[in-house]
């Protein structure tokens, strides 16, 4: 099943810096056949620093 493995595979916490805000999902260099509608995720508002995307769940955690 292609859908099932298309989303098991991004379960790694992506770290970011906060020069590299503001975050946006998908990353510049994503491949294209991975992209979807460009989000912003609002990190540093969370208390744990972290977010996840909406469309692909992808994690991102602050790291400094």
């Amino acid at each position: 099943d292609h859908a099932n493995n298309h989303s098991n595979h991004k379960t790694a916490i992506i770290k970011i810096k906060t020069s590299d805000l503001p975050l946006s999902c998908p990353q510049p260099g994503a491949e294209l056949w991975n992209q979807h509608p460009r989000v912003f995720l609002p990190i540093e508002r969370d208390k744990n620093h972290s977010a996840t995307c909406p469309y692909c769940s992808a994690k991102y955690q602050l790291a400094d």
